[in-house]
């Protein structure tokens, strides 16, 4: 079978494309990779806030897909909205990585070690909100580019640090400043973060049933819960919200971790939650966690938070 891939141009975007056009290679497919730019893409001096960050790194690529240019799309699985338009499905999420936030820094060994009134550079307000609510002497500044374009500022010496996404750097292997990985416990993730998603056209048996293979049930029973936590909380208008959902130890109970956060003010609201793994339904699970949320006051934080974005961490 002839597949078409839709991606973005930058680098993480292009290893995803090729990672997923090596599987689909080795189930005997001819893969093709076509790049298009997005709005994200194109936009790169301006701040998410100034933009929104609906659809800015999934638009262009789904108007691809609609129109059969190509066959399916990889995305980061945080990227896209928690409910896809009428014409596309997520047809497959492939093994999760690392989905923690890391500290990166020439200088300092971690968080703690920063020092008062440091500098760190992030273009995500979740990631923003958490980093106040834990050392509020830390100036947050907006820093947007690729990966290779971050590392050289903070090269440069223009931050003391960068909050990143681990999956990011461990898939291009720019891991040689990652000071501290952080716990989702203290600095929850963006819902579906270090995961993948496959975007096809919903009526494409033929695609979908070709990407059965690359499908991982933790993965989507994880995946699943968060983007219904987050849908529930209304995620839509982009407040800083985290929401992790993994297996403990065990192996036989599932947690969820979830957060709400003030990128001004550093209030943040967490809950946590876990459920044995037999018989739970995971969008159930995630809606649970959101409905604690709100009975512990995340809707008052919700719905006076000005909106911003969280999706393009």
């Amino acid at each position: 079978m002839n597949l078409r891939i839709g991606s973005r141009g930058s680098q993480l975007a292009l290893w995803q494309a090729n990672h997923i056009k090596v599987l689909l290679e080795g189930q005997g497919h001819t893969v093709e990779i076509e790049i298009i730019k997005t709005t994200g893409d194109r936009l790169q001096e301006v701040t998410f806030a100034q933009v929104g960050s609906k659809g800015m790194f999934t638009k262009e690529i789904e108007e691809a897909l609609a129109e059969g240019r190509v066959d399916l799309a990889v995305h980061s699985l945080k990227d896209l909205p928690t409910e896809l338009p009428e014409p596309f499905a997520l047809a497959a999420t492939p093994p999760r990585v690392d989905p923690r936030d890391v500290l990166v820094s020439a200088k300092y060994d971690n968080l703690a070690a920063l020092p008062q009134g440091a500098v760190v550079g992030t273009s995500s307000q979740r990631r923003r909100a958490q980093l106040k609510a834990l050392r509020p002497d830390i100036e947050a500044v907006e820093f947007r580019g690729n990966v290779d374009t971050r590392l050289r500022k903070l090269g440069e010496g223009q931050v003391d640090a960068i909050l990143l996404a681990a999956a990011g750097l461990d898939r291009l292997e720019k891991t040689d400043w990652v000071r501290e990985r952080l716990e989702p416990s203290d600095f929850c993730p963006a819902a579906g973060q270090g995961s993948l998603g496959i975007e096809t056209r919903k009526d494409d048996e033929s695609t979908i049933a070709a990407l059965a293979f690359l499908n991982d049930p933790h993965t989507r029973f994880a995946v699943t819960a968060e983007r219904a936590a987050l849908a529930a909380l209304g995620g839509g208008c982009q407040v800083p919200i985290g929401i992790h959902c993994r297996m403990m130890q065990a192996g036989d109970v599932w947690e969820i971790f979830g957060v709400v956060a003030n990128p001004d003010t550093g209030q943040t609201i967490r809950v946590h939650k876990t459920a044995v793994a037999w018989g739970t339904n995971p969008q159930d699970f995630g809606r649970l966690a959101a409905e604690m949320l709100f009975e512990a006051g995340a809707r008052e934080l919700l719905t006076n938070a000005a909106p911003v974005p969280g999706a393009a961490d």
